[in-house]
C-alpha cells in the first residue's frame, strides 16, 4: 500500500505553527558564531554581510552578532511567525525562500552564511545549496550545522532497535524513539555523508567540528560534551565550507 507524500502546503502549515520549535540550542549556535568570527576576522575597513538562512526566531543570529562586530548580519526565514519572533532579537530580518523564486538577495552578495539546523527539514536540499552557493562571493563561508544521525547514543540505540534520536515517521508524533517534540526533520546526516554532499555541490570543507545537543538528559551531558571532540560521535555537527 503507498501513501501520498505531504504537500509543501501542508508542511508550510507545519512550520507555522507557534508550537514547532524554531531555536537552535545557544551551545551550539555560540560555537558556529566563533568559528564564523574566527573565518571572516575584524570587518576593519570591508565590513561583510552575513545572512542567517532559516533564521528562526533569531536566535543564532543574535548570538553571533555580538562576535561579528562590523559585519552585517541579516536574518532570513519565510515563515512570517518566525519573523515577528526574529525581528525582536535582531535589527535585520527578511522573507525570503531557497526555493521556487529564490532568496531576495544578488548573485555573489554574500560573505558569509550561517545555516543552522535547517537542511534536515528539507525536501530538497540540493536546490537550497545551489541557491546558497549562487549569493556567497568566491570564496564565501558557509556555516551549516545539523544533528548528526551517527551520534553516539544513535549507535546504541540502533543496536538496540530504537528508532535514532532525530528521526521522525510522522509530523503528528513520536513513534519509535525518545523524545517528545515533533520538530519536522526529513533528513539525516552523517558526517561522511555531510562532508560528500556540501562538497558535491560547490564548495570545499574547511573543517567539520561538534556541538551538544540541549535534549540530552542532565545525568549524560558531560559525556556529550566530551563526545564534541570527534565530531564522528558528536550531537550535532558543526561545518565550515568556502565555496569553491
Amino acid at each position: 500500500m503507498t501513501t501520498s507524500p505531504v504537500k509543501p502546503r501542508e508542511l508550510r502549515d507545519f512550520y507555522e505553527n507557534p508550537a514547532v520549535p524554531v531555536a537552535s540550542g545557544t551551545p551550539r549556535s555560540l560555537r558556529q558564531a566563533r568559528m564564523l568570527a574566527r573565518a571572516l576576522g575584524p570587518a576593519g575597513g570591508r565590513p561583510g554581510t552575513v545572512l542567517d538562512i532559516g533564521c528562526g526566531d533569531g536566535t543564532a543570529a543574535a548570538t553571533a552578532a555580538p562576535l561579528l562586530t562590523g559585519h552585517r548580519v541579516i536574518g532570513v526565514d519565510w515563515s512570517q511567525d518566525a519573523l515577528r519572533r526574529a525581528r525582536t532579537r535582531i535589527p535585520y530580518a527578511v522573507r525570503g525562500e531557497l526555493t521556487g523564486g529564490g532568496l531576495p538577495f544578488a548573485s555573489g552578495s554574500a560573505d558569509a552564511v550561517l545555516f543552522s539546523e535547517v537542511i534536515e527539514h528539507l525536501v530538497d536540499p540540493d536546490a537550497a545549496l545551489d541557491e546558497i552557493r549562487r549569493i556567497l562571493r568566491p570564496g564565501g563561508h558557509l556555516m551549516l550545522s545539523t544533528p548528526n544521525l551517527a551520534a553516539w547514543y544513535n549507535r546504541a540505540l540502533l543496536l538496540a532497535g530504537v528508532q535514532p534520536v532525530f528521526s521522525e515517521v510522522s509530523l503528528r508524533g513520536i513513534h519509535g524513539r525518545p523524545g517528545k517534540e515533533v520538530v519536522g526533520h526529513l533528513r539525516l546526516y552523517t558526517p561522511r555523508a555531510l562532508r560528500e554532499f556540501v562538497a558535491a555541490s560547490g564548495f570545499t570543507v574547511v573543517r567539520l567540528e561538534g556541538a551538544p545537543f540541549h535534549g540530552v538528559p542532565r545525568p549524560l551531558r558531560l559525556l556529550d560534551r566530551l563526545a564534541c571532540a570527534r565530531p564522528q560521535l558528536a550531537s550535532i555537527l558543526l561545518l565550515h565550507a568556502r565555496r569553491t
